[in-house]
């Protein structure tokens, strides 16, 4: 059974689609939804923000009973943002809804010229801390926005993604019951700019190798400890403008953290036209070859790193295969 998640409306409660509106699936639509079967077979999803057919964003309904530990450690999670005032609330509602016990959510804009802070005046009773004032971009807004927070566990989640049900306690959980892991992820639903599941990319278990080459990790889905953010120095690198979450992990690698990935959906990308991911490729680009020379201690090029990533991707696709089969329940 699965129970939806409504992301158009602000702190709505989970929805439990009735059997009796299911419509037929047109045959433009099978015929898509059958393509994007195949390609997940042969290809993956990894790289691609190619997408199925929108539908209504479900999770399985144990995600909705997922239950916090007893001990449950606090969590600061910082939202970085500018102009995303038609996401904001559905971004704020997917974090307070979850009902953490020792939450610290901080909202931090960049001056938006939209109804941004409008949305935050009345998200003063769920926020801790709000500010709107100008910034030297993204890395810089998420290190003011960790400034002067405490909790155990820490991230940051973009302004136009989503946190999926559940997943703050499951992490939290996860956290409490294996004290010698550092950092987690999971895997990742794609949504379109209407909040409908447009994708699923399912990980393989994680490999520090492969992270020294490419970075597969879903941001959306990253948690780690305060402890070791500290660690590496306690801020995001801000001469990084689209790569700081690869840097971020490079340097969590670097001082041996112990990175798992969990088996479980934790977090939804929006992808539409605007956001960064897209627009900014050319200086991602180089950002990751800068990443990649650090690591390595030399240039490398794109067959070098084709090689070295292979066997993962191969991996990712028996998984992506097993989903898509019904084998692989997450």
């Amino acid at each position: 059974m699965i129970e939806t998640f409504d992301t158009g409306t602000a702190f709505a409660d989970p929805i439990d689609p009735a059997p009796s509106q299911a419509q037929p699936m047109p045959t433009k639509v099978r015929l898509a939804s059958a393509r994007a079967w195949v390609r997940d077979i042969r290809l993956g999803r990894l790289g691609s923000l190619d997408h199925d057919p929108p539908k209504p964003l479900r999770v399985r309904v144990n995600y909705h009973r997922t239950t916090f530990p007893e001990s449950t450690p606090s969590l600061t999670i910082v939202t970085p943002t500018l102009n995303h005032a038609e996401y904001l609330a559905h971004t704020i509602t997917s974090v307070v809804s979850q009902g953490h016990p020792r939450l610290e959510y901080v909202v931090q804009d960049g001056g938006s010229h939209d109804e941004t802070c409008d949305i935050l005046r009345q998200c003063n009773g769920v926020l801790t801390r709000w500010e709107s004032s100008s910034d030297r971009g993204q890395a810089h807004a998420i290190n003011k926005g960790f400034a002067g927070t405490s909790g155990e566990i820490m991230a940051y989640l973009n302004s136009d993604d989503l946190i999926l049900p559940g997943a703050l306690a499951y992490v939290s959980r996860y956290f409490a019951e294996h004290p010698v892991v550092d950092v987690v992820y999971g895997h990742r639903v794609l949504i379109d700019l209407h909040g409908r599941d447009v994708g699923r990319q399912v990980l393989p278990p994680h490999d520090d190798a492969v992270l020294a080459w490419a970075d597969y990790i879903p941001q959306e889905t990253l948690y780690w400890r305060r402890r070791t953010w500290d660690l590496i120095g306690g801020e995001i690198d801000e001469s990084f403008q689209f790569a700081m979450d690869w840097d971020l992990l490079l340097r969590f690698a670097d001082i041996g953290a112990c990175i798992h990935r969990l088996p479980r959906f934790l977090g939804a990308f929006r992808v539409h036209p605007d956001q960064k991911t897209q627009a900014c490729w050319t200086l991602g680009e180089q950002e990751m070859f800068r990443l990649r020379a650090r690591v390595h201690g030399r240039d490398v090029d794109y067959p070098e790193i084709h090689a070295n990533i292979e066997g993962y991707l191969k991996r990712h696709r028996r998984y992506q295969r097993l989903y898509r089969f019904g084998l692989l329940w997450h």
